[in-house]
């Protein structure tokens, strides 16, 4: 390949095997991008299908296509959009790098069994975003991004009225409001899709700097008479609140929540539980006709009472869309993205030719989780050993 390093770190990707998952770890503009590196990728046939990436676009990049146990077989290291399921590790070898979201914070049972199979995991969901190099390598930020662009799509559709005012010849049709509980990335995401839509917005977020981001997209930040002033944690996310905490913001939105025609929440806490932020008495009090989809929707529970992935009715005519996967549905934009970040992983591992033997940045001891000595051990509460000794 003109312009390439003499490959000799090999890079796989494989189908994902969920029925809900249509990204791919690798687009061909990243493996030419990887060929800079001196990185060569190898990829299973018909694994950018859904994400509309044939096998002749990669081919064409410098890409090998191969079946899958040719692909495992080949590759020095395996990306993913989320992690390698039981079939797919015992498959592995001893030494393989393993990169995706590996759940590291609430799976420790995991995160063993990579350690037992001699694996080495590289778990996205730690990546210290604080750190300006890391920026690329985000992706959770640009997985985000397209989750609350794609809620906000989804409740439109769902909804049964136009968003913006529009005046007929048979009248004036109020535009919709709409309120959005989390206001991170996907959370203003979410706020700037529905402002281009035309309906009213209104977004709530514990977090005391995310007011001038909502303002700055023209909506209006809700005011529940609350003052949670230390509301920012680590790393860019929310803190989680106290039980006295999260009673009084319930309490509060589910008040506020009867007057608006769409709620997003948005509100994640990675590898854990979600906060809760509409309980069924503010779901019982939205009129008949209403739409909420909730991204934080999960095996955990959700932002919603009682929310669940895939849609229901309430006997109050209430729509409730729990919508984790929403990433998926927007497959080509979100793999290009998504890509970008695990092969930037993947760069920073590269060094003068072989994957790193020692692991002497932060960002390094941050990722990796297992197969490497100086790796932290995780506990069974998701936190490492040294850091449940802080």
């Amino acid at each position: 390949m003109a312009g390439s390093k003499e490959a000799t770190v090999a890079f796989g990707v494989l189908s994902e095997t969920s029925d809900v998952e249509s990204r791919v770890a690798l687009t061909p503009d990243i493996v030419t991008r990887l060929g800079r590196s001196g990185v060569s990728c190898l990829i299973e046939g018909g694994a950018g299908a859904a994400a509309h990436y044939t096998d002749d676009d990669y081919t064409k990049a410098g890409a090998t296509v191969a079946t899958r146990d040719e692909v495992i077989a080949g590759a020095d290291v395996l990306g993913f959009v989320d992690r390698p399921d039981a079939d797919t590790l015992a498959g592995l070898r001893e030494g393989q790098w393993v990169i995706g979201m590996l759940g590291s914070f609430t799976d420790a049972e995991y995160v063993a069994a990579l350690e037992n199979a001699g694996l080495v995991g590289v778990a996205m969901e730690r990546l210290p975003r604080q750190l300006s190099s890391a920026q690329s390598m985000d992706e959770m930020t640009s997985q985000n991004s397209v989750m609350g662009y794609k809620a906000a799509i989804l409740a439109a559709d769902a909804y049964g009225s136009f968003l913006p005012m529009m005046t007929t010849a048979a009248g004036t049709i109020r535009p919709a409001k709409a309120l959005v509980l989390g206001a991170g990335i996907a959370g203003l995401q979410a706020i700037g899709t529905l402002r281009r839509l035309g309906a009213v917005v209104t977004a709530y977020d514990v977090r005391p700097a995310s007011k001038g981001e909502v303002e700055s997209l023209g909506a209006k930040f809700l005011d529940l008479g609350l003052d949670f002033s230390k509301g920012q944690g680590e790393g860019g996310y929310a803190r989680a609140l106290t039980l006295e905490e999260q009673a009084q913001q319930q309490a509060a939105v589910d008040e506020k929540a009867a007057g608006f025609d769409i709620v997003i929440t948005t509100a994640k806490v990675p590898g854990r539980k979600p906060p809760v932020l509409l309980t069924k008495a503010g779901v019982d009090g939205l009129k008949r006709g209403a739409v909420i989809v909730d991204c934080a929707a999960s095996d955990l529970g959700g932002n919603v009472e009682g929310s669940a992935v895939g849609t229901h009715v309430t006997d109050g005519g209430v729509t409730i869309i729990g919508a984790p996967y929403l990433a998926s549905g927007v497959a080509t934009t979100a793999s290009n993205l998504l890509s970008r970040n695990v092969a930037d992983v993947l760069a920073h591992f590269v060094r003068d030719g072989r994957l790193a033997q020692d692991l002497n940045e932060e960002l390094d001891s941050a990722l990796i989780v297992a197969g490497r000595a100086d790796a932290p051990t995780p506990t069974a509460s998701g936190a490492s050993a040294a850091e449940e000794k802080k």
